[in-house]
């Protein structure tokens, strides 16, 4: 029986936040009381997203000065530049950019942004599609990115789009090679529950920014409201084995709507037959009772 990565690699797992804002450009709280929260709260690791526009003065907040053992920040931003059909301007996070990274230009396309955020050896995200309506072929038109963040928190009270899977699939489904992320998009306004209610756990042998950026760009990581994956393992008959904290359903997703799924009472363990899945990729999801979610990256079918 062949593992899934990332459980099947050396080093453990690392809970963290990878979109989040600050005072520096629209959040309530200071970056160092955001870094404090955040570790107070159990995290190992959190980037902050503060928007690189004019009006904020372009900012790349970093506390990584603050860094400690067992506590690291990640250089980043959310970038904005061109539009997308709708007339928004994009958004994309651009986690690990270095200090050097210059400002999006005022005739910079949102895929020119991309690549140049690539280039500078970030870990490239197409923030929240659902929330603002970016298409299947716009987010194709980034290029190379790493990733789709396909839970956003703060959008469940914004305008109830939190959930942005479709256009991954549909990506997927084409073709594509993404991960997927979910996050809090926590601004600390008091007005919605927006922090701690989304996050990745990143497989790394060391707790180190260097190490959670390499296991990012790898899809070395899953995604959570809630449950806990300790192994996705497939055998040589297409059979998946699941075990994770306890769940009431367990979902691997497939080509268009094709799904084998596993209901129960407090499943730590769902055992799947892959064999009516006719496409080249699936996912998996778990939920439990409260309704809490885990998704592992899209995995390939041999």
């Amino acid at each position: 029986m062949s593992r899934v990565d990332p459980f099947g690699l050396p080093g453990r797992f690392w809970r963290g936040n990878l979109h989040t804002h600050s005072t520096a450009s629209d959040g309530h709280l200071a970056p160092l009381a955001v870094r404090d929260f955040y570790r107070s709260a159990g995290y190992d690791f959190l980037a902050i997203t503060d928007h690189a526009l004019e009006r904020f003065g372009y900012p790349l907040t970093d506390v990584s000065a603050h860094d400690t053992a067992d506590f690291v920040t990640l250089r980043s931003a959310e970038l904005h530049a061109g539009h997308i059909d709708s007339g928004h301007f994009w958004h994309l996070l651009g986690i690990g950019l270095p200090a050097a990274f210059d400002r999006p230009g005022d005739d910079e396309t949102g895929p020119e942004l991309a690549a140049r955020a690539l280039a500078a050896g970030s870990f490239v995200a197409a923030a929240h599609p659902a929330w603002y309506g970016a298409t299947e072929s716009e987010i194709r038109s980034l290029g190379p990115i790493h990733v789709v963040e396909v839970w956003n928190a703060t959008a469940a009270d914004l305008n109830d789009r939190p959930d942005s899977w479709y256009v991954l699939d549909q990506l997927l489904s084409r073709g594509g090679r993404y991960s997927a992320i979910a996050t809090d998009d926590a601004h600390f306004t008091g007005e919605r529950n927006d922090a701690l209610q989304a996050w990745v756990w990143v497989k790394s042998e060391a707790l180190t920014a260097p190490g959670l950026l390499a296991a990012l760009k790898t899809g070395q990581f899953y995604s959570s409201t809630g449950p806990e994956f300790r192994s996705i393992e497939i055998d040589a008959a297409r059979c998946m084995t699941i075990r994770c904290t306890p769940v009431d359903r367990a979902f691997v997703t497939g080509l268009g709507h094709e799904v084998a799924s596993v209901q129960g009472h407090d499943l730590t363990e769902a055992i799947v037959d892959l064999s009516a899945l006719t496409g080249s990729y699936c996912r998996v999801t778990v939920r439990d009772r409260d309704g809490g979610r885990a998704w592992s990256n899209p995995i390939q079918l041999e």
